[in-house]
């Protein structure tokens, strides 16, 4: 059994071939694989980690493609389900080198939000010691509550959790029910990463502290905001700091919090107690991620961006 599983969407990326320029502007455009959950278990796997994609693709080509690259790249896919009653899902996306997107979804419905309940193996679930989730596969029926019951068996086997809200409100039919949704799950996570961008709509505060008491409060053992270039932040309650970030020359920003996520997992599995964490050790860890999202901004496509181990090694010992 996968010693870590991720639970979401799994689509198929067609990405700018320009970058700075808008959908409508765009040229031409690259298919990629795509979807947060499905890429921070390849980046597990590729840092060495034994990971499992729990998910649903459509019985289509895109779907099949999907399957071979999260195999090729050693992600277990026993529960990824082959819809046959939808699509898999396509997101057309224009990129920008200041981090920002341009994203429009396909989705109406598309496979991944068809995952229902009753294609959750509890037995598999339980056996993870480390269970990734984000907010996405919230947004709609079945997935909600396919998503939720993972969660939930996933606590009670006593996995680490750990939720990347990634929020994309267009996928949402209201703000207010996105918010909802999104803080429903947060009372299960042991770790919490939420981007600058997503901070001020997800806390509704621009008061950190606020932020951070209410987030803490529902049980998290360690918050992580990153903020882009200029690196991130975290707490674990008695140990705070920033980690600067890495300046380097950006070919595409698509995927980089995915890979800083997988590497700072990787990271925690080496410890049994977050909140015990001191410094000193909390900014390794997030230097190591630092380095991770860094590399994953040089190359082109989100999973053959996310690196390795030595690759991060090597980027750390030239710093």
């Amino acid at each position: 059994m996968p010693k870590a599983l991720c639970i979401g969407e799994l689509l198929i990326d067609f990405v700018s071939t320009t970058p700075d320029v808008s959908l409508a502007e765009a040229p031409g455009f690259v298919k990629a694989p795509g979807g947060a959950p499905a890429n921070v278990a390849v980046g597990l796997a590729k840092l060495g980690i034994d990971a499992g994609f729990i998910g649903k693709v459509g019985a289509d080509a895109f779907g099949d493609f999907l399957r071979e690259v999260l195999q090729q790249n050693n992600v277990d896919t026993t529960y990824l389900i082959a819809g046959e009653t939808s699509r898999t899902t396509l997101a057309f996306v224009a990129t920008r080198s200041d981090g920002m997107k341009d994203i429009t979804f396909y989705r109406h419905p598309g496979a991944d939000i068809q995952l229902a309940p009753d294609e959750i193996d509890i037995d598999y679930v339980q056996s993870t010691e480390l269970f990734h989730y984000g907010s996405v596969s919230l947004s709609h029926s079945p997935s909600r509550e396919a998503t939720l019951h993972a969660i939930r068996s996933a606590k009670a086997g006593g996995a680490r959790l750990s939720y990347d809200p990634n929020l994309r409100l267009m996928l949402w039919d209201d703000a207010d029910n996105a918010k909802r949704w999104i803080w429903e799950v947060m009372p299960y996570a042991d770790v919490v990463k939420i981007s600058e961008e997503e901070w001020e709509f997800i806390t509704n505060d621009v008061d950190l502290n606020r932020g951070i008491e209410r987030i803490l409060g529902l049980g998290a053992q360690l918050l992580v905001v990153t903020l882009g270039e200029r690196g991130c932040y975290y707490t674990n309650g008695s140990a705070t700091g920033f980690v600067d970030g890495f300046i380097v020359n950006v070919v595409d920003t698509l995927g980089a919090g995915d890979a800083f996520v997988a590497a700072m997992l990787s990271q925690l599995t080496q410890h049994t107690d977050l909140t015990s964490l001191e410094k000193i050790q909390l900014d390794a860890v997030m230097r190591y991620a630092n380095a991770a999202g860094a590399l994953a901004t040089q190359k082109v496509g989100v999973i053959p961006s996310l690196p390795t181990p030595l690759e991060i090694e090597s980027f750390l010992q030239r710093r």
